[in-house]
């Protein structure tokens, strides 16, 4: 078998997420998405890795991953070039599966369970979108619907609570406190913040929070509790926006709420700063779907600075290094959750880590994206049942792009062959 084309398809509906196709000789495609510069990501495929694998056997994938590792590494390639090589690795093993006649988590040593727990992150059919200068809330404009969780969570938070838990849910995540880095004292007129940057603004943010703001910010918390008391798990989301001072505030402040996790309060570049903060708190700490590769996950993990350890499978380095991290968390006593908030592919991704890794406790989704977004871009979803993802049963990923993507309004299609 051998790879014939490398393709990637941009979608003017959803601006920073790129599909990646290969194909081989053999009539077998394999799928991936990744998310953010897509045109980067574009580039880097057709113009570095495609002339280093078109022509070579697809399932060489660990000497695949090394060789195109290898150079981008020599220039500091974390950004577009590992996106793009995550996407190429998930394409692989997706080929690697439907060539063997099984799922994913199969060839990566079977399951360690038949189902893993999902949680809903409260973002809407939008969430996520903005390609340029946007915040990427979901909320500038876009008409609020049945799955507008990101709005709920805003306004209606117990009253989301109790239709997740209906909906057999059992996990929320929320990120009330970005509107208190975005906007300093203006948490009461989030809806006027159309969700688009304004630099003169966001330079004040995030280094210190005020106690009105603190305030505010913790009423959803106060109001799923008091709706759904502890049959919800509440996951806390910082997008990487504060100080560690702050942080160390907003995490004091919500330990009374007992979250399971404080994600990236502040982001994961300062490891020592990280462990600062979780050893000034009860709440537990994760981080951070910001890591690439087991380079970086190691350091996290000898100054033990987080409780939990994110991964996701399409920014780390794909399925081939994310199996890795996956083990190398588990010698540290440390379980593994997987990171979806952006397309459907790295959702599959996740979910094949996730039921083989032994010490993996949540695959993310998004309900909004599941209902919404998903059916009009695969075509097969996961099944979930009772706040659990089950294991696809489909070779490979599972799943593949829709036929008519490539001549949807808009499509930008590029190939590159043999």
């Amino acid at each position: 078998m051998r790879i014939t084309a490398l393709e990637t398809v941009h979608l003017p509906d959803f601006p920073s997420l790129l599909f990646v196709a290969v194909h081989t000789d053999a009539g077998l495609t394999g799928y991936a998405d990744t998310c953010y510069a897509p045109e980067a990501v574009a580039g880097y495929v057709h113009g570095f890795a495609a002339p280093m694998l078109l022509g070579h056997d697809p399932r060489a994938i660990e000497l695949h991953w090394r060789r195109l590792y290898e150079v981008i590494a020599h220039t500091v390639g974390k950004g577009a070039e590992l996106r793009g090589l995550s996407a190429i690795d998930v394409c692989l093993w997706d080929i690697l599966g439907q060539a063997a006649g099984m799922p994913v988590w199969q060839l990566l040593g079977g399951a360690a369970r038949d189902r893993i727990r999902t949680y809903n992150t409260c973002g809407g059919p939008h969430y996520g979108r903005s390609a340029r200068g946007g915040t990427g809330y979901g909320t500038d404009g876009a008409p609020a619907g049945r799955y507008e969780d990101l709005v709920a969570f805003m306004e209606r938070p117990g009253e989301l609570a109790l239709d997740l838990l209906e909906d057999g849910l059992t996990g929320m995540k929320l990120w009330p406190f970005d509107y208190c880095a975005h906007r300093p004292g203006g948490w009461d007129e989030w809806r006027t913040f159309r969700g688009m940057f304004d630099p003169t603004i966001r330079t004040l943010g995030g280094h210190r929070i005020d106690a009105a703001d603190l305030d505010r910010a913790l009423e959803p918390f106060r109001q799923i509790r008091k709706a759904a008391g502890d049959r919800m798990d509440i996951m806390v989301e910082g997008h990487g926006l504060w100080s560690l001072p702050a942080a160390k505030q907003i995490a004091r402040a919500l330990e009374e709420f007992r979250p399971a996790w404080l994600e990236d309060l502040i982001r994961a570049d300062d490891l020592d700063a990280l462990a600062d903060l979780r050893r000034g708190t009860t709440c537990p700490i994760l981080a951070s779907e910001y890591l690439a590769t087991r380079y970086e996950y190691r350091p996290l993990l000898e100054k033990q600075a987080a409780d939990i350890v994110m991964i996701d499978p399409t920014w780390a380095g794909g399925i081939t290094e994310c199996k890795k991290v996956c083990t190398l968390a588990e010698a540290y006593k440390r379980p593994v959750a997987m990171h979806d908030c952006t397309g459907p592919l790295t959702l599959y991704a996740g979910i094949h880590l996730a039921i083989n890794a032994t010490n993996a406790v949540y695959q993310e989704s998004v309900r909004a994206y599941l209902r919404v977004n998903y059916p009009d871009l695969v075509t097969e979803l996961p099944t979930v049942e009772a706040g659990h993802i089950l294991a696809p049963t489909g070779s490979g990923l599972g799943t593949a792009l829709l036929p008519d993507i490539r001549t949807r309004p808009g499509a930008d299609v590029r190939v590159t062959r043999v």
